[in-house]
């Protein structure tokens, strides 16, 4: 490629930049807007090119090195992005493209086929939350690169990462998102609704999710091993009462009690008063859930009490059917476990551990094509029941 006189430069032919003679040439007769010229024209002649070679690239570098500090901002975003399209880029030119960019930059960074991990480190490292988090949305990311952007103290770059499921959080990085979950209530809502991650892992955050992420967080829980909780014992003690208690329960939901309801389950739960109130006034139920199948409650002992807690302004059935399958599905001792979290006893963050990992929710939606008939049966007997708890208070 030869530059010409009049900034005509030929794309058909690139015999070679000269880039010494073109900059002598800008100084003596053109200043910026000659600069503006001959750098988008240059860049346009390079991005055009299939198979530069080698001289042609360092040739074009040392160039582009010169032209874009001398010429105007929105050419030197004009020549950046017609570079960005150039399939052979050294990381001097990417560096450039990406100092250059503009406005541009954040669109090109999510969107661009492929970074090299030397431009992504520079660009995280420029310290730009916004950058950042564009590139923590990135499934090509290195190592390195990853350690950069967990080391960001930015809820938006935390948001990012926990949608990116080309991560697969292990060590010092999943601590780190549990930590983010536990401040940031998106970031828990988000790793809740991915399929590859154990939302058990998220117990501590129970309380600050939806209904939907509550009984992600209940489902990872079925069939899995687990640690002895503390309380285990002390619940298999006072399981005996179950009738006795789920009567009680029944009762004082059916007269909507809650406060009575919040210094009954301080009393019998260990669990403090603010926490109480939380699972007396759940009209989703997914909170009683945990209380009543810790206590031992079947599903038809279960539901009863659900049915008189929860919200009827909406059909509820669907959700009646899903309780019947957790109680079936899920433990007394799992249940346990989840008060002794919310107690403080243990920390569910141990549940990673190989002994202790269960199946992931993507796996689980898979095999839930044979449990259906019976989790259809199940919300049958609990809409049977709906059906006679309201004729006996019509009647009543």
């Amino acid at each position: 490629m030869t530059i010409e006189t009049g900034d005509r430069i030929g794309s058909d032919q690139m015999i070679g930049f000269q880039p010494y003679e073109t900059f002598q040439l800008l100084i003596e007769n053109g200043g910026v807007e000659r600069a503006n010229t001959l750098l988008v024209a240059a860049c346009d002649a390079y991005a055009r090119r299939a198979r530069p070679l080698a001289a042609e690239i360092e040739q074009f570098e040392v160039l582009a090195q010169r032209l874009f500090p001398t010429a105007a901002p929105t050419a030197r975003a004009r020549a950046a992005g017609i570079l960005a399209s150039a399939g052979h880029l050294t990381p001097a030119l990417e560096i450039l493209v990406y100092e250059h960019l503009g406005t541009g930059l954040i669109p090109h960074v999510e969107q661009a086929s492929s970074l090299s991990n030397d431009v992504v480190l520079r660009l995280i490292d420029k310290g730009n939350i916004d950058v950042a988090a564009a590139i923590a949305h990135r499934d090509d990311l290195s190592n390195g690169a990853l350690a950069r952007l967990f080391a960001i103290n930015s809820r938006k770059v935390y948001r990012a990462l926990a949608t990116n499921t080309a991560i697969a959080p292990r060590g010092a990085h999943l601590d780190a998102l549990l930590r983010s979950a536990e401040m940031d209530h998106q970031v828990a809502s988000t790793l809740a609704q991915r399929g590859d991650f154990d939302a058990a892992l998220l117990t501590n955050v129970f309380f600050d999710l939806s209904e939907e992420g509550r009984t992600s967080v209940l489902r990872a829980y079925a069939g899995r091993n687990l640690p002895q909780a503390p309380m285990m014992r002390t619940f298999e003690q006072i399981s005996v009462a179950t009738d006795e208690f789920t009567g009680a329960l029944m009762k004082l939901f059916s007269e909507n009690r809650r406060p009575r309801i919040t210094r009954l389950l301080t009393q019998i739960t260990g669990l403090d008063e603010f926490r109480c109130a939380e699972i007396a006034h759940d009209t989703n139920g997914a909170a009683l859930f945990v209380v009543l199948r810790a206590f031992g409650c079947t599903s038809k002992e279960g539901l009863k009490v659900l049915i008189h807690a929860t919200s009827h302004d909406s059909d509820r059935s669907g959700q009646l059917a899903g309780f019947a399958r957790m109680f079936e599905e899920i433990s007394v001792s799992a249940m346990v476990y989840v008060m002794s979290a919310w107690r403080g006893d243990v920390k569910p963050a141990e549940l990673a551990r190989p002994e202790y990992a269960g199946v992931p929710a993507s796996r689980q939606r898979a095999g839930e094509t044979r449990p259906a008939q019976r989790s259809r049966s199940a919300g049958d007997e609990a809409l049977k029941a709906l059906d006679q708890l309201s004729t006996s208070r019509q009647a009543g």
